[in-house]
C-alpha cells in the first residue's frame, strides 16, 4: 500500500523538492508552517505507516519504509530531492540515504534524529523499553500513554500548556498502528549509521535545538555536522520556526 502524502508548497519548477518526514505520533501537517517559509521549494510531506491517513499501513523495518518512500517518490514522478525528518523521521532519513535506493537524493537535513546505538547490549535494552512502550499504546487510552510519554526527559523544555496542547492533537492517533510503528522502527532495530553518514556523497545537517544537550552530543559523537537553533529544545522546529527555517534555507543553498 502507497503512503499518503500532501502537497504542502508548488514551489519553483525546476527546484529539487523538499520532502518532509515528522516523528512518532506526527502527521503531514507537522511540518505545514515550515513549508509555507519555504515557499519557493516544492514541497511534499509524507504521512508515515500508521500516521494520519497511513494509518492502515503496515510497516516491518527500515528496509521497508525506505522502499515505501522510493515508491512513493516515483508515483509522484519526483526525480531530485532534499530529506527533511525530524526525530523518528531523521532516524528514517538517515537509514535511506545509508541503505535505500538513493537515485536523485541530494541532500538530508535531519532535526533530533539519533544515528543508531553502537552495541547489541544497548539495542536490545532499547528494544525491551520500546515494546513495553507499545504494549501501553495497544491496550490503554491513549491520552494517559501520551501524559507519560511527553514527561520523559527528552520532552523536559515544554511547558504544561504545550505538552497539554500535544496530547490533545495527538490522541487522535491509534495506539495499536503507533505501537506497530514504534517496534518497527525501534532504536533497537536500527544500525548504528555513524560510519555510513561520514562516508556519504551527498551533502548532510544535523539540526538541534540549543536546549536539546543530548542530541548535540549525539551528533558530536557521531561526528556529524551540527547547526543548532536558539530558544529551542528537542522540537526544534515547532518552538521556534524562524530560526529554524534560516539555518535549513542557509543550508539549502550552500551546503558545502
Amino acid at each position: 500500500m502507497m503512503l499518503a502524502t500532501r502537497i504542502l508548497q508548488r514551489g519553483e519548477p525546476d527546484r529539487p523538492w523538499l520532502i518532509w518526514l515528522h516523528g512518532l505520533l506526527g502527521n503531514n501537517n507537522e511540518w505545514r508552517v515550515i513549508a509555507a517559509h519555504c515557499p519557493q521549494w516544492p514541497s511534499l510531506a509524507i504521512d508515515l505507516p500508521g500516521h494520519g491517513d497511513s494509518v492502515a499501513v503496515a510497516c516491518r523495518g527500515f528496509d521497508d519504509i525506505s522502499a515505501q518512500i522510493s515508491a512513493t517518490l516515483q508515483m509522484h514522478n519526483i526525480e531530485r530531492y532534499w530529506l527533511v525528518g525530524y526525530s523518528l523521521g531523521g532516524r528514517i532519513a538517515m537509514y535511506h540515504a545509508c541503505h535505500g535506493q538513493t537515485d536523485g537524493l541530494l541532500g538530508v537535513i535531519v532535526e533530533g534524529g539519533n544515528p543508531g546505538l553502537d552495541s547489541e547490549e544497548l539495542r536490545s535494552h532499547r528494544r525491551a523499553q520500546d515494546a513495553a512502550w507499545a504494549e501501553r499504546f495497544r491496550h490503554q487510552p491513549i491520552a494517559e500513554v501520551l501524559a507519560d510519554w511527553y514527561q520523559q526527559p527528552v520532552f523536559t523544555e515544554l511547558s504544561g500548556v504545550h505538552r497539554d496542547a500535544l496530547i490533545a492533537a495527538r490522541s487522535d492517533n491509534s495506539g495499536p498502528a503507533v505501537a506497530d510503528m514504534l517496534q518497527a522502527t525501534s532504536l533497537g532495530q536500527q544500525p548504528y549509521l555513524a560510519p555510513q553518514l561520514q562516508q556519504l556523497t551527498v551533502p548532510l545537517m544535523v539540526l538541534c535545538g540549543e536546549n536539546d544537550p543530548k542530541f548535540q552530543r549525539l551528533a558530536r559523537d557521531a561526528g556529524l555536522p551540527l547547526r543548532t537553533v536558539p530558544l529551542a529544545g528537542h522540537n526544534a522546529h515547532l518552538a521556534n520556526p524562524q530560526d529554524f527555517v534560516a539555518e535549513l534555507q542557509a543550508f539549502l543553498v550552500n551546503p558545502g
